[in-house]
């Protein structure tokens, strides 16, 4: 059975619905290389913006968490997100941009990177984006809504909880996972990415004076 959900979304509404338990509780750079397992640290206080022509996911997982961390003054901050985990992915044309203002000697700088603009796609596996904001047409295959994020993985080759995180999830509340998802036209910002690996053909990094993102909102 094959089951379809199109359309141009606003997740940020999305997540706000997904985590009323977590926000209660507690109020998509580059993937890190540390692995599934070592999952939870404190974010920095940027978010970051990826722009994607297609994103092509196996064994989707979404549920709503928060992330901690300190903003650029050092004052403590924490956010809600909706974690979209895949066992595998890859990535088509991906551009990512964060901005830090007020560098010394230098004002606003931007990092920005681009990869999987050739023939090979960005890779990547057991990877996980904490994201605030999403826009994309998507596609799901053999979707389940409405699932409760404790039972999740139907086995241990299945996505879940991220390891190292479950105590920022309410077991209990809402969330969906999916055989295949495909999103295309994406636009997303997020506080955080983790994967066992990710790998980034023809990968290319400059540094910009000013502001300079992947897209504007």
């Amino acid at each position: 059975m094959k089951s379809q959900v199109r359309g141009g979304t606003r997740w940020k509404r999305f997540a706000v619905v997904m985590v009323p338990s977590v926000a209660a509780t507690a109020a998509i750079g580059v993937g890190l290389a540390q692995g599934a397992l070592a999952a939870s640290f404190s974010i920095s206080g940027q978010e970051f913006k990826v722009k994607a022509k297609e994103l092509v996911g196996y064994d989707f997982v979404q549920y709503g968490s928060y992330v901690e961390g300190r903003d650029l003054k050092g004052g403590k901050i924490s956010a809600p997100v909706a974690v979209s985990g895949f066992k595998s992915a890859t990535i088509t044309d991906m551009c990512q941009s964060v901005v830090t203002p007020d560098v010394p000697l230098i004002g606003t700088v931007t990092l920005k990177l681009s990869a999987g603009t050739g023939e090979d796609k960005v890779t990547a596996k057991d990877i996980y984006l904490d994201v605030s904001d999403l826009d994309a047409d998507a596609t799901f295959t053999n979707i389940d809504i409405g699932v409760a994020a404790g039972s999740l993985a139907k086995s241990k080759d299945k996505p879940g909880i991220q390891p190292g995180t479950e105590g920022r999830a309410n077991p209990f509340g809402f969330a969906q996972r999916a055989e295949e998802t495909t999103l295309r036209n994406v636009e997303q910002k997020a506080w955080a990415t983790t994967a066992a690996t990710f790998t980034l053909p023809d990968l290319k990094l400059n540094l910009i004076r000013g502001t300079d993102e992947c897209f504007t909102e």
